[in-house]
């Protein structure tokens, strides 16, 4: 049977169709309806995804297994979701709503689960036992694959370590909490880190990176912050898991920097008397989380 996958993100919903064999067959991107009324942008997005699903199955002229990457997490509680920074989403029964929609079963994955089961099954960490898979985009994600399949605990949140404590009395986070991962090591976390320190309002990672290498101290600074972070909570993975690889992906994967220095940044926080962990880009850049989604009927 063809798998269906559709990644809901924050400013795009993408979907594809992969043949039993796992060939791309299609894929379609929209942008998410964004408004300012919770309630009509929730609507907004499951007639979206809707039209996305409908689109794609008349484009392969068959129906298929449905996997969704979403930001967040199912309850196993209450059913609903949570813990989406797309926060029109929570609180909403979304499995349920999109079931209803489409007449048929579904199934659901945190996106950065998605991401690392995509990683693990064809892409940078095939042929690694155990995989964790880090997201460090717009907010900061994680997934656990063991062999080939998804850890995602007993409550749901396996590998959730973006919103472990990093910085006590840090920055506020949107999931009520100061100081948490995504707060200090996501891309606006990185750049808010550098305004707090005097740097320019706005500048992104890579622009801070590139001030740095051309001798401005400031961003030098934030970058040497910017590391230190993202060692020490890498680390903590690390002598938590003990993966065979770990893979980074979202909008900073694409900072060269956090696969030398980065990598030299955790070592000392690793609880062993070496550190062989390999730190590897994705291969399939922002559309791993979408094919991840596709694998979830597997």
């Amino acid at each position: 049977m063809n798998r269906l996958g559709i990644d809901l993100g924050g400013t795009k919903i993408e979907g594809v169709v992969l043949s039993a064999d796992g060939i791309l067959l299609t894929r379609k991107r929209i942008a998410t309806p964004r408004m300012e009324d919770g309630n009509e942008a929730y609507s907004s997005i499951l007639t979206a995804i809707r039209s996305l699903i409908e689109y794609l199955e008349l484009n392969v002229n068959t129906t298929c297994s449905i996997g969704i990457g979403t930001p967040g997490s199912i309850s196993s509680v209450t059913g609903l979701m949570r813990n989406c920074n797309t926060v029109c989403l929570n609180g909403k029964a979304l499995q349920k709503d999109i079931e209803k929609c489409i007449e048929r079963k579904i199934r659901i994955a945190n996106d950065a689960n998605c991401f690392a089961l995509s990683e693990s099954r064809n892409g940078a960490g095939k042929g690694y036992a155990s995989v964790f898979g880090i997201i460090m985009g717009t907010g900061v994600g994680g997934g656990i694959v063991i062999n080939n399949n998804l850890h995602a605990g007993s409550m749901g949140i396996g590998g959730e370590w973006g919103h472990n404590l990093l910085l006590e009395n840090g920055p506020d986070c949107y999931c009520g909490r100061q100081g948490c991962v995504e707060t200090l090591i996501s891309g606006p976390g990185f750049t808010s880190d550098h305004e707090r320190s005097g740097g320019r309002p706005g500048t992104s990672p890579a622009e801070i990176i590139k001030l740095a290498e051309h001798g401005e101290q400031i961003a030098a600074a934030s970058v040497d912050r910017f590391l230190t972070y993202f060692g020490r909570a890498v680390a903590t993975v690390i002598n938590i898991l003990d993966p065979h690889a770990i893979i980074l992906g979202g909008g900073l994967s694409n900072l060269d920097i956090l696969y030398d220095r980065g990598k030299k940044a955790i070592e000392p926080h690793v609880f062993s008397d070496s550190f062989t962990t390999p730190i590897l880009r994705n291969h399939h850049g922002d559309s791993s989380g979408v094919l991840g989604a596709a694998y979830l009927w597997d």
